[in-house]
């Protein structure tokens, strides 16, 4: 991409007001902390600690609308006791110029690294050094910078006392983002209805799991249908797959494929009303419609083998989701690091891919549940996957004798007797959250692994103490007075990746522009008073609050307008504040823009590396789910779980670095746009793949597959060599995968998982392909010569 168009594209994105759902009552929340403080100020203290103290609400404000799943008002204390100290010690210093300076840069250099610790934490310590350079100026003795940096503490106080007093929406967050993973996954099953090999982004599902990990505090007040329902949907995913695939056995047209439609359209009209009560705290309206779907008699007549133990274990996981939604206490609801149990499917373990005895529940290789209640809590094994095709009743001879009977799954919203009995267990564990205090030696940790010289949070650290420092020198010697303006608009518009640091600087100049514009006119209509500027202030502020998700122009426009009405309520006339305010706001967005040209972190030559880690990342996953057949009674099994989570991450990683590469002004050094973008399908693909056989891992005493052990070692081995060689942009072969494949014994038990090694070396030869950019030579005829295992069509069932 050209500077001309990724300047354009920036510059659009900047302006840009998007359409968000606004949240009034925390703006007019926000707005009454800030108009408390301000008033509490103006009667013990006077405008100018009014004016400090409200920076202290302001920003405590704005910290509880971080996205962020920690309790608001630690957020909220935290911002306004770190600004307190940031001012106290900045006036302590500001008197020789030479030590003031010095504290900036080692300031923003820490506050550029604080984005090692997640975007939440860099904001508040952005916004607590650009706020730092205003409030400095406002004391005029060290007993008044005292007693400023006390009400700034007050500031954060109250913010945090009205959101305990006036909580609006309480987990809303949290409802919001297991709703949202239930919504995707709904959306997910219409789109298999007509695509069987549709794509699913787990993004959802991520931020649904960094939600459910919550304080020990959060934990004794979480709501009930907040308990289990994530877990649950994380095992619907692969069986919605499962089920849709024609490669795991029903064809892409005829009387089965019409049947799975219609169990994917009941699944997803479930899923939406599960996420519908989980998001609004209402019980679950279940469609009669779609609960009759799963009591059609003839389903076990029609699906057989695979599909009908993965329509049988969806009607289950549907069961759990709408009786969790519905906020039904479950003992035995899967969770993090607890087995799946009862709930007789392997992909629970959060922290444990293995599979566990099933007590008394639903065999899905069975046709039916009547003889749950006959093993009295007795474990029923389920043998390794068998052939597609076949009826999936194998182990029917081990359960004493007993016949499967022809039943349909029982309905999902049933209660009692409908439901196979259980084996009691303890109450499930949740994910915990570390406190405030005990994140921050983490925090620590993440800003030290970042401090070398090739890390983008280190680089940007680097620029933006380079630039507050340059920008405050710069100031000072200009003869325009309130020289700070440059560099706290600097610090404000820095981000550690192109885009957004240019992004921001056009929204805050465009921004400031008509803001300054919009308060200067108030100003000189009405030429209000102390009292009249703090409210108009207060205004500012409520309409910033309300209009924050809509993008960086509305709120800098807003916050354009709080700062001069803030200061003239602090006494300055709006001349003294207008015209350097736009002058140095454009310098000090020059000197960001400039920044990063000059010392840049650019992620397009890093994209590479990325890839490689995904590889690296989704190899052991991939490995981890053919050692679970080989040998599925070892209680040391790979742990699936956490290998999933760890390809997940990486995945994530490689998208945003896509994301972030897209909008740069570099040319490809190696791996073009094509190049990625097959790379990563073909890598995706190979995650999808082991999907579909994670979907129906055996439990213990199921029938070892030996061959699997040898096929995961030589995948383990290989996908870290290919992760190398991608590293340093060779081709990665896969002769050990194909060897181990060569050497596998096919048998009847085991058809399922050779034919998913199969696919998985398909996947691996495409994502070497899409590497492999060298030109291929020309024939006598001008053509090139096919390759022996070309590409192959990603809609073709039999390859995906």
């Amino acid at each position: 991409m050209s500077w001309r168009r990724a300047l354009k594209d920036t510059a659009r994105s900047g302006i840009a007001v998007e359409k968000k759902r606004l949240e009034p009552l925390i703006a007019v929340r926000g707005a009454a902390g800030l108009a408390i403080v301000i008033a509490l100020s103006l009667w013990l203290f006077g405008p100018a600690a009014a004016a400090s103290s409200a920076f202290g609400a302001f920003q405590a404000a704005i910290a509880t609308f971080q996205r962020s799943w920690r309790p608001r008002p630690e957020l909220a204390i935290a911002s306004g006791t770190s600004l307190a100290v940031s001012t106290f010690l900045g006036y302590l210093t500001i008197s020789k110029e030479p030590l003031f300076l010095a504290l900036l840069v080692v300031w923003t250099f820490a506050a550029g690294m604080s984005w090692a610790a997640g975007p939440t934490i860099g904001l508040i310590a952005s916004s607590n050094v650009a706020i730092m350079l205003v409030t400095v100026t406002l004391p005029t003795s060290v007993a008044q910078a005292a007693g400023h940096a006390a009400m700034m503490i007050v500031g954060g106080l109250v913010q945090a006392a009205l959101i305990v007093l006036f909580p609006v929406r309480r987990w809303g967050a949290h409802r919001d983002a297991l709703a949202d993973a239930l919504a995707a996954e709904a959306d997910y099953a219409r789109r298999l209805r007509h695509d069987p090999v549709a794509s699913f982004d787990p993004q959802p599902l991520m931020e649904a799991r960094n939600a459910a990990a919550v304080t020990p505090r959060q934990a004794r007040r979480r709501p009930a249908e907040l308990h289990g329902a994530r877990g649950i949907a994380e095992r619907i995913r692969p069986v919605l797959a499962s089920l849709a695939d024609p490669a795991m056995g029903v064809p892409a047209e005829g009387h089965a494929r019409d049947r799975v439609r219609e169990l994917l359209a009941s699944a997803a009209a479930l899923l939406d009303a599960a996420a519908h009560a989980i998001r609004h705290g209402e019980p679950v309206a279940a469609p009669p419609a779609a609960l009759a779907t799963f009591r059609t008699p003839d389903t076990g007549s029609i699906l057989t083998g695979a599909p009908y133990r993965a329509m049988t274990r969806l009607n289950t996981l549907l069961q759990d989701v709408v009786e969790t939604a519905g906020g039904t206490p479950q003992e035995d609801t899967p969770h993090e690091g607890a087995p799946s149990g009862a709930r007789g499917t392997a992909h629970s373990a959060e922290n444990d891919g293995r599979s566990t005895p099933r007590p008394a529940s639903t065999d899905l290789g069975a046709r039916g549940t009547a003889h749950s209640a006959e093993n009295d809590g007795r474990s029923t094994p389920r043998p390794a996957p068998t052939d597609p095709g076949a009826r999936g009743t194998a182990h029917s001879a081990e359960n004493d004798g007993r016949s499967t009977s022809g039943r349909a799954p029982t309905d999902p919203g049933a209660r009692g007797t409908a439901r196979p009995a259980r084996t009691p267990r303890s109450r499930p564990t949740t994910r915990t959250r570390p406190t405030f205090l005990a994140l921050i030696p983490k925090a620590l940790k993440a800003m030290r692994g970042e401090l070398h010289r090739g890390s983008p949070i280190t680089r940007h650290a680097t620029r933006v103490s380079a630039v507050a420092a340059t920008g405050y020198i710069l100031g000072t010697w200009l003869p325009l007075g309130h020289g700070y303006w440059a560099p706290l608009t600097s610090v404000m518009v820095m981000r550690p990746d192109f885009s957004q640091t240019y992004s921001r600087a056009v929204a805050r100049l465009a921004g400031t522009v008509i803001g300054v514009a919009v308060a200067t006119g108030v100003v000189q209509a009405a030429t209000p008073g102390t009292l009249q500027s703090g409210t108009l202030a207060v205004a500012s502020a409520a309409l910033m609050y309300l209009l924050m998700r809509t993008g960086q122009f509305a709120t800098q426009a807003c916050i354009a307008a709080y700062v001069v009405f803030l200061l003239g309520m602090g006494g300055e006339e709006w001349t003294q504040t207008v015209p350097e305010r736009v002058l140095l706001t454009l310098m000090g967005g020059l000197l960001a823009m400039l920044a990063y040209a000059v010392y840049p972190a650019w992620e397009t030559p890093r994209l590479r590396t990325r890839l490689a880690d995904w590889l690296a990342a989704q190899g052991p996953y991939v490995a981890a789910v053919f050692g679970s057949y080989a040998d599925p009674s070892v209680r040391d099994a790979p742990d699936v779980r956490g290998a999933l989570l760890t390809a997940r991450t990486a995945r994530a990683a490689w998208h945003a670095a896509v994301a972030r590469a897209t909008a740069e002004p570099v040319r490809h050094r190696g791996l073009s746009r094509t190049a990625a973008d097959d790379a990563e399908d073909a890598l995706a693909q190979l995650g999808r793949v082991a999907m579909l056989l994670e979907a129906h891992l055996p439990e213990r005493g199921a029938t070892p597959v030996p061959p699997a052990a040898r096929f995961a070692d030589a995948l383990r081995e290989s996908t870290h060599k290919g992760a190398k060689a991608i590293r340093e942009r060779r081709v990665p072969t896969w002769d050990a995968v194909r060897e181990a494949l060569d050497a596998w014994e096919t048998e009847d038990t085991d058809k399922v998982v050779r034919n998913t090694a199969t696919l998985v070396l398909d996947t691996l030869t495409e994502l070497s392909e899409a590497l492999d950019t060298a030109v291929p030579p020309m024939t006598l005829d001008g053509t090139a010569p096919e390759k022996p295992d070309g590409p192959r069509d990603p809609k073709d069932s039999a390859t995906r």
